[in-house]
């Protein structure tokens, strides 16, 4: 099997830096020794552009990406753009979409996708790529049988607006993420692998990346994230897809670890993709 180069989400190591900021560099020497080839960021805890340009040109770790909070981009973009072209990201991704913005809600919805257009021009012109994040709830099916996410990438021109896939809640949603890695060809730069597990009835998901937005009551199954080959995904085919779609990285993610140290949950992560070559 070819192979792409492969990265970390920082956000999965955030109990580590973010009320220390200065354990930056250890942190990402370790994941360097893991055999991670680059990073994506989560915000900088603190520290200043070039610092963190220069830390992982010496640890020698490639900048991809960066998940911005779209108010953060509306607020100033401009500095966004800054910042982060200092320090050598390629990437700019919205990571989350807030509930009014949804496809469960038409009307605001139809009134969002401008601003994504809006702000991935400006990230275009500025030489760099805007990517979209997604979880589940993109995945509706719109009045006319279209999935929300498909509508949103539609209505968008290719170059203001392309896809970060996160494989764990697009296989909740519709147990099909090679495919919609495949049907993203030539627009799917990024391909987040995230596992999980996922048992019975579960009600409130997001409480697990701090968002309560979803009554627990009736919750009668189990959700929770695991290292890559460690929960029920099946990952040869969404490897290959990515390949075949020309992904230029594949970048791990486990939003929250439970009986293992988070560094070992991301070297377990890294010593299963080398199981595949990669």
């Amino acid at each position: 099997m070819s192979k792409l180069p492969v990265a970390i989400q920082v956000y999965g190591l955030r109990d580590l830096l973010e009320n220390t900021p200065e354990n930056f560099k250890n942190v990402m020497t370790k994941i360097k020794e893991f055999g991670y080839d680059g990073v994506e960021l989560a915000g900088l805890y603190g520290l200043e552009p070039a610092f963190v340009r220069e830390t992982l040109k010496e640890v020698g770790l490639t900048p991809v990406s960066a998940h911005v909070a779209f108010a953060d981009m509306m607020d100033d973009l401009d500095k966004v753009i800054a910042d982060y072209k200092e320090i050598g990201v390629q990437y700019l991704v919205m990571p989350y979409m807030a509930e009014e913005y949804r496809p469960v809600n038409p009307e605001g919805f139809e009134k969002f996708l401008p601003l994504l257009n809006e702000v991935g021009k400006k990230i275009h012109d500025a030489g760099m790529t805007f990517l979209y994040h997604n979880h589940d709830f993109e995945f509706v099916k719109l009045p006319d049988g279209r999935y929300g996410y498909d509508a949103m990438f539609e209505a968008i021109d290719h170059d203001n607006l392309m896809c970060e896939l996160d494989t764990c809640w697009c296989d909740v949603a519709t147990g099909q993420a090679p495919e919609f890695i495949e049907k993203y060809s030539n627009r799917i730069p990024i391909v987040h692998l995230k596992d999980y597990i996922k048992k019975g009835e579960v009600k409130n998901m997001y409480k697990l990346i701090g968002i309560e937005e979803e009554e627990s009551e009736g919750d009668t199954g189990y959700f929770g994230f695991r290292p890559v080959g460690f929960g029920q995904m099946i990952w040869e085919p969404v490897l290959e897809a990515s390949v075949k779609a020309n992904a230029k990285w594949v970048i791990v993610e486990q939003d929250e670890h439970y009986d293992a140290d988070v560094l070992e949950c991301a070297r377990r992560s890294r010593e299963y993709l080398k199981i595949f070559g990669w």
